[in-house]
């Protein structure tokens, strides 16, 4: 099984705080799973295909496609801004 969390304005958008997949249910590439994502409709696919959307595994951030292991972790963000 891996969680998946959604933080901030996406949890809004997505109407969705979080979903657990059990094996079976999601791609092993972080791409795949976010191309599986997208299919579920238009603000799915608005959040997962946006080159801005922050991605942490296991609480690391990571632009790479990693592969996806049972009990991992895997959190979307907007972009963040300081000030």
């Amino acid at each position: 099984m891996i969680k998946v969390l959604f933080f901030a304005s996406f949890r809004e958008q997505l109407n969705c705080e979080q979903l657990s997949l059990e094996e079976g249910e999601y791609s092993t590439l972080l791409s795949e799973l976010k191309s599986q994502l997208a299919e579920k409709g238009e603000a799915w696919r608005e959040v997962m295909m946006s080159d801005r959307t922050l991605v942490a595994i296991n609480q690391n951030m990571t632009r790479k496609d990693v592969t996806l292991n049972s009990g991992d972790e895997v959190a979307f963000f907007p972009p963040v801004t300081g000030g």
